[in-house]
């Protein structure tokens, strides 16, 4: 799907996507993973409001029904996770994937941050599926999907205070040209790249392993653009698959 804005952003989207990459160490570690990336631009940005709010609801409420006779860790698609997790060297039980770390706080009600971030934690938790959103605007070039050398910087917060860390070496981490956009796969996004309340171009990933199907990684993808189409009366969609092969 795709909404044109004009041919300049379109080609700039374009650019984008097609620099987008995952490092061939990462395909040793998990042949079966794919990256759906997303870009949206027009959109108009905010704080959580009744729209959002009323998805995100409807999104608990299908994650506790499938929670009711399973463990979040009993999941297939959470217990991927935790395998691929481990084939990097990271403790599931320490260092959660952001799939199971929403699912996790669901019984309780996940926090309300702003339009976009609750709407794609929305499309995560009842898709079950990492997905992490990011301010396109702020990325150095296209993403990146690597094992990490342990010398590159993450821009994040500790104590109320942003600090500068460093992955793990080995680790599989997002980047661009810059540094670290998000550690561990899809554990803990930077603050350079951040959604904001004033954000009007986004960068979403969804993340799939075996076993959710291309069908399924497809559909949490339109789910989320049909989302992304209603903020904003000139908004611009386009998308990649990153996969093995192609």
């Amino acid at each position: 799907m795709l909404i044109r804005k004009d041919d300049r952003m379109q080609v700039e989207e374009d650019n984008f996507l097609a620099g987008a990459s995952v490092d061939a160490d990462v395909w040793l570690l998990r042949p079966d993973y794919r990256a759906l990336l997303i870009v949206a631009d027009g959109l108009k940005p905010g704080p959580s409001d009744d729209v959002s709010e009323e998805f995100l609801r409807s999104a608990e409420a299908t994650a506790r029904e499938l929670l009711v006779d399973c463990a979040v860790e009993d999941l297939p698609q959470v217990a991927a996770w935790r395998e691929a997790y481990r084939a990097f060297g990271a403790k599931p039980q320490r260092t959660r994937n952001s799939l199971e770390a929403l699912l996790r706080r669901v019984e309780d009600g996940l926090p309300r941050v702003n339009r976009l971030t609750d709407t794609y934690n929305a499309i995560s938790i009842s898709r079950l599926l990492p997905l992490g959103g990011e301010d396109a605007h702020e990325y150095a070039g296209s993403p990146r999907l690597i094992r990490a050398t342990g010398v590159e910087s993450f821009d994040t917060m500790a104590q109320g205070t942003r600090v500068i860390e460093q992955p793990d070496m080995g680790e599989v981490v997002w980047c661009d040209e810059v540094g670290v956009t998000c550690r561990r796969w899809n554990w803990r996004q930077g603050q350079r790249t951040a959604l904001r309340d004033h954000t009007t171009a986004g960068v979403f990933i969804l993340d799939a392993l075996d076993p959710m199907s291309n069908d399924e990684l497809h559909a949490a993808g339109d789910a989320l653009i049909e989302q992304l189409s209603r903020m904003g009366s000139q908004v611009s969609v386009s998308h990649r698959l990153l996969a093995t092969g192609g």
